[in-house]
């Protein structure tokens, strides 16, 4: 029975999803906007507020918690984040938007997460 399941699979095993939401949110922080499916964006959404709130207190133990949870990424890519942070200084929460493109000719349904 999946009772008080909220985690979605895709499909996958733990590792795997693992390393699906460090790509997405990688994708992300560097480009600002990506297009994927709307379970992908729906399930990445509270993992990178998560990042941006950590982020938004500069201190090593932040920055070394932002490096684990993306899997030891590139300066560049703490860089990035710490400006996004900066950027939301005065925001309480809902860094990012979701929005739904529709269905696509393979059948699923397409979306677009983005900062605010």
């Amino acid at each position: 029975m999946k009772h008080g399941n909220s985690i979605r699979t895709f499909g996958r095993v733990t590792r795997q999803r693992t390393a699906l939401m460090r790509g997405l949110a990688v994708s992300l922080i560097e480009r600002g906007k990506i297009k994927t499916t709307s379970a992908k964006a729906k399930e990445l959404r509270p993992f990178i507020e998560r990042l941006v709130t950590q982020a938004k207190s500069d201190s090593v133990t932040s920055k070394r918690l932002i490096a684990s949870r993306l899997g030891e990424p590139k300066n560049e890519i703490l860089k990035a984040l710490a400006l996004i942070a900066t950027k939301h200084k005065e925001r309480a929460g809902g860094y990012t938007r979701v929005i739904k493109m529709g269905r696509t000719t393979a059948g699923r349904d397409e979306a677009v997460i983005e900062f605010v």
